[in-house]
């Protein structure tokens, strides 16, 4: 009688064990199958060595950013396509190079007009699409039409006071975020240093523009222009943290799925820590500022967790380009960090630390914990990226220079991505494919040495060939040594100029002039006649 019990309850093990092992099985493939919550963080001039999990030796504690890397996928070698702020955001929200808009060169202000016309796909209007709520929250940048007091009035493009002197603050402003597929919008026109600065919700001003406000400190500092009753400089980061922690706890009570684009105004100037952070980090404000970014972070994971939705929401988090020289390098350096980490440049600039940046994406139902990945990827990939994961299937004239993300995300082949154009604050251009990184200018295209017209500039080979695996640092130039390199990557670069796009499809026209209506000057670099 013994052995007939025995293997009665040895039956019954194993059948609650395969049970088990089936639900979590089955509760793993539901939740894959699901449409997931996207929520987009975009932090504003954070370099790829400040964030500690990017690099071991840096000197800046980031506990919770790199929770979020340890829990989903850690991205080594991910660029934005521009290294500086608007054509990066363009990129994002369009899957296209921003140079194939009038966007040739520089950024926009807080006054420019909309960069992005209506009839252009977003990510936002493609989510739509499959029942997606979306929302914006935080440093646009990419304009938006104010309306005028005199519409027969013309004033400056928003570097001075003066210049908003004719925007009537009462009224709506139009081809905002509302016009491109968010349901939701709450944030600011430009930087945080360019005026005006006003709060805009769904459309409107959300408070009387009663006083001008200036700050002229080290790290402090903002262009002196407009400012509302309700904006405080030194509250709008902590401000979109908590607008998107409640635009989360009210969504995720909802049936169906949202998108979040969170797009920091910081670590970027004003260098504003909170006095709880100030000197926290032993370095320097911009430090203390990175910091108390971690901890917002971590309180956003934690709404998340509470909400009983991290399973099934994909969660990104990278920067708009590398950090800025107002940082303060020198003293960082002085201290045993390097926001670049090993790699050349910093913000404005075609080398690595302009365009490299920390990526990380978490998607418990999907991705593995601890992941990495070494793929060269680029921000402009998220849009192809949401249409695979809704499967949607792109027009010809939507998303011409992304590529799905979901296959890395999966650790399988199927990434698409030949490779990858890179954009200097000036418009030079760089080519970067496998390996090797060609790029059309004899200098940094930037702010660092050797700049554009700088005395020694002439002297320079007119192009710089790298091999970024064994000389990431981009030291050694094999312009004169690699010339059939050289070709191919010229060629490939031509051809997707030519092609109006860098994925496969018919043709597409670029825009041929800037924002001023002028010839589009650097082409000529590449396509001499």
């Amino acid at each position: 009688m013994k052995k007939p019990v025995f293997y009665l309850i040895l039956s019954v093990f194993y059948f609650l064990v395969l049970s088990c092992s089936y639900k979590k099985e089955n509760k793993s493939t539901k939740e894959a199958t699901k449409l997931p919550n996207i929520i987009y963080v975009l932090a504003d001039d954070l370099g790829y060595g400040d964030i500690h999990s990017f690099n071991t030796k840096g000197k800046i504690k980031t506990p919770n950013i790199d929770r979020l890397a340890s829990n989903g996928m850690k991205f080594t070698d991910a660029h934005t396509s521009s290294a500086v702020c608007t054509p990066t955001r363009y990129g994002i929200l369009t899957g296209r190079y921003n140079w194939r808009s009038p966007l040739k060169s520089g950024v926009l202000t807080g006054k420019s007009k909309a960069l992005i016309p209506p009839e252009r796909s977003t990510v936002a209007s493609l989510l739509k699409k499959s029942g997606y709520h979306t929302g914006f929250i935080g440093k646009w940048h990419l304009g938006w039409d104010w309306a005028q007091k005199d519409s027969l009035k013309t004033s400056g493009e928003g570097w001075n006071p003066e210049d908003f002197e004719n925007i009537d603050f009462k009224k709506p402003i139009k081809n905002g975020p509302q016009d491109l597929g968010f349901d939701y919008s709450y944030g600011h026109s430009g930087s945080l240093d360019m005026a005006p600065y006003v709060y805009i919700e769904n459309g409107k001003v959300t408070a009387e523009v009663d006083t001008v406000t200036v700050d002229k400190g080290k790290y402090t500092w903002w262009r002196e222009g407009p400012t509302a009753s309700d904006f405080d400089h030194d509250d709008v980061t902590p401000n979109f943290f908590r607008k998107s922690m409640d635009f989360i706890k009210d969504r995720s009570n909802k049936s169906n799925p949202f998108f979040l684009y969170l797009a920091l105004p910081s670590p970027h100037t004003p260098i504003l820590p909170t006095d709880e952070w100030l000197d926290k980090s032993g370095l320097n404000p911009y430090a203390d500022f990175v910091m108390q970014i971690d901890d917002y972070m971590g309180q956003l994971m934690k709404v998340i967790d509470e909400a009983g939705i991290t399973e099934n929401t994909l969660i990104i988090f990278t920067s708009d380009n590398g950090c800025s020289p107002q940082a303060d390098f020198k003293l960082l350096a002085s201290k045993g960090h390097h926001p670049s980490g090993v790699y050349r440049g910093h913000k404005a600039d075609i080398y690595e630390g302009g365009h490299r940046v920390p990526f990380i994406a978490s998607w418990p139902a999907v991705i593995e914990s601890g992941s990495a990945q070494n793929q060269t990827i680029c921000t402009t990939d998220l849009m192809a990226t949401c249409a695979k994961i809704t499967n949607i299937n792109l027009r010809e004239d939507e998303a011409e220079d992304s590529f799905s993300m979901l296959p890395l995300f999966r650790s399988v082949d199927g990434y698409g991505r030949e490779a990858t154009v890179h954009h200097s604050i000036n418009g030079s251009f760089a080519i970067r494919k496998g390996n090797y990184k060609l790029v059309f200018c004899p200098g940094s295209g930037g702010w660092s040495d050797p700049k554009p017209n700088s005395s020694n500039i002439d002297s320079l080979p007119p192009m710089q060939l790298f091999d970024l695996v064994k000389d990431p640092s981009e030291e050694q130039n094999l312009y004169g040594e690699k010339p059939e390199k050289v070709k191919e990557l010229t060629d490939l670069m031509v051809s997707y100029i030519k092609k109006g796009r860098s994925t496969p499809g018919t043709d597409q026209e670029n825009s041929m002039v800037n924002l001023k209506g002028e010839e589009w000057q650097q082409l000529k670099t590449i396509i001499p006649n």
